[in-house]
């Protein structure tokens, strides 16, 4: 009976033993299989990542090809155009400073270039920006006198876009175009009683007492909106003395000019925001005596755009992707 039993413990023990053995291959080879899983994983990541890089690559070689060839116009006497489209500001992809800046010097140091026109359709932007192309609008004008440079205010040329145009020699806009609006804002929003509704605990950690001074989530400082509002009262004085600066006594004694309202272009003739009603092909033919027109406008055309909008966000993810994960 003894050796029956022992018999049996020594069947168990080994069953044991045959049923941990399988227990730990089965482990390694799934950890095993993790392990390389992973590695291929992260081996396609990476291989993405870098075709991404590649394909960017190619798209800004061809971009700047693109751009570099705009200014190589082997054509006879033209008046050149340079477009300001949208909002301004320094995304690459908007009506920014330096895209019009780098048109503009293409334009007046183009030997067959017998005038320049800024064709203009924005609502504005960042003052920052406009006051880089007015400044370098009054640098070209000074150093090629006998170029004239006009602007043509489409659609819309306010806020910001009438800050540029103010640094032609003479602005034209059509009968039913907004001109105007000199001033400057600054917007924000305030969630105080909403979270107080909600029952969440803003925290908030600066170093500096005013750093949070714009903080939605924060009641409204005193004193925080006085400082803002110096701020906003010394830009608007920057537009205002470049407006004055350029416009003079065409401007009309009308206190209204500077509350940031804006107007039709045939009451801006009057108001002294614009000199004549007329569009980019009657300033070419009429004013500035050359038709034939060509245009200097440095552009990242929309396939570009894509792919580097595309190539960015993808990048990110990517990226996302590759950093170490604790599971």
């Amino acid at each position: 009976m003894q050796q029956v039993n022992s018999d049996q413990s020594n069947q168990t023990t080994s069953s044991a033993n045959d049923s941990a053995q399988v227990w730990e291959r089965e482990l390694l080879t799934r950890l095993a299989m993790s392990s390389l899983n992973e590695q291929r994983r992260s081996r396609r990541w990476r291989s993405i990542f870098w075709f991404l890089v590649l394909m960017v690559t190619v798209v800004m070689f061809v971009t700047l090809a693109k751009l570099a060839g705009n200014a190589d116009i082997s054509t006879g006497p033209h008046t050149a155009i340079v477009r300001v489209e949208g909002v301004i500001a320094s995304n690459p992809v908007e009506a920014n400073a330096d895209a019009i800046i780098q048109g503009l010097r293409n334009a007046f140091k183009h030997e067959n270039t017998r005038g320049v026109i800024l064709r203009i359709n924005s609502p504005g932007g960042s003052p920052v920006q406009a006051s880089y192309v007015y400044d370098e609008m009054l640098r070209l004008r000074n150093k090629y006198p006998n170029i004239p440079l006009y602007a043509v205010i489409e659609d819309i040329g306010a806020s910001g876009g009438y800050f540029i145009a103010a640094g032609a020699e003479k602005i034209y806009a059509n009968r039913s175009s907004i001109v105007g609006s000199i001033g400057v804002r600054m917007d924000n929003f305030g969630f105080v009683d909403a979270i107080e509704k909600l029952g969440i605990e803003r925290r908030l950690m600066t170093a500096g007492k005013d750093k949070g001074l714009l903080d939605p989530f924060l009641p409204e400082d005193e004193l925080g909106r006085q400082h803002i509002q110096v701020l906003l009262d010394e830009v608007h004085k920057h537009f205002i003395d470049a407006v004055k600066n350029q416009r003079g006594e065409r401007l009309a004694a009308n206190e209204e000019l500077f509350t940031g309202l804006f107007w039709s272009g045939e009451r801006s003739v009057a108001l002294g925001l614009i000199d004549e009603l007329g569009g980019v092909d009657y300033v070419a033919r009429e004013v500035i005596g050359e038709e034939n027109i060509h245009d200097f406008t440095v552009v990242i055309d929309p396939l570009s755009r894509f792919f580097m909008s595309m190539g960015s966000a993808m990048v990110k993810v990517v990226e996302a992707q590759l950093q170490p994960k604790m599971q």
